[in-house]
């Protein structure tokens, strides 16, 4: 097992939900640090110390947390705040979503060919982005054709919105964005998938 927990594993670790460990983060009985995009790691040797003086049983077997197949989720914006908001969200989610960024075309591109995401969320108004080739690209190759494609924009009506459905988006979102229905819709979308 890795040393460095996120809070959703260190949930699992200590068989509490994610939220009572950013309680416990928060109320300083457990010692994290954040990443440069603000998400919680807690070092496992102090949260086992912590579990200890709690009285916590610590897990006799660890390997079945590391084999838990993790849903991936591919967040492709180019405004930083918008993208560390969907990812701190969805890495601190209780589905134990595996979250990964990208902030142009080239690299979306690549993620999507190596992190193999059963989820996409789209900002189709980037530069160098054409939503609806990019839509079309994967619901084409049968490689990617099940990946879930959901749709941001801030500039779209609902003609558009319909129109970029018709080239392969699942759903489509206004900006701002309301991070309970985008996680209440990656839950549908995951459980007809």
């Amino acid at each position: 097992m890795e040393d460095v927990l996120t809070v959703y594993k260190a949930g699992k670790y200590c068989n509490v939900s994610s939220q009572t460990i950013i309680n416990w983060v928060e109320s300083g009985h457990i010692t994290a640090y954040k990443t440069v995009g603000g998400h919680r790691r807690i070092k496992r040797d102090v949260l086992e110390e912590f579990m200890r003086k709690q009285g916590i049983p610590l897990p006799f077997e660890t390997k079945a947390l590391e084999a838990e197949s993790r849903t991936r989720i591919l967040v492709v914006d180019d405004d930083p705040i918008i993208v560390e908001t969907i990812v701190q969200a969805l890495e601190e989610d209780e589905h134990n979503y595996e979250v990964i960024s990208a902030s142009d075309g080239f690299e979306a591109g690549l993620q999507i060919s190596h992190f193999h995401p059963h989820v996409l969320i789209l900002d189709i108004m980037m530069p160098d982005i054409k939503g609806y080739d990019v839509c079309e690209k994967i619901k084409s190759d049968p490689a990617t054709r099940d990946t879930k494609i959901i749709v941001l924009s801030a500039y779209l009506d609902e003609e558009k919105f319909t129109w970029m459905k018709e080239h392969g988006a699942d759903v489509c979102f206004s900006k701002p964005l309301p991070l309970p229905q985008l996680k209440m819709e990656i839950s549908k979308l995951l459980e007809t998938g």
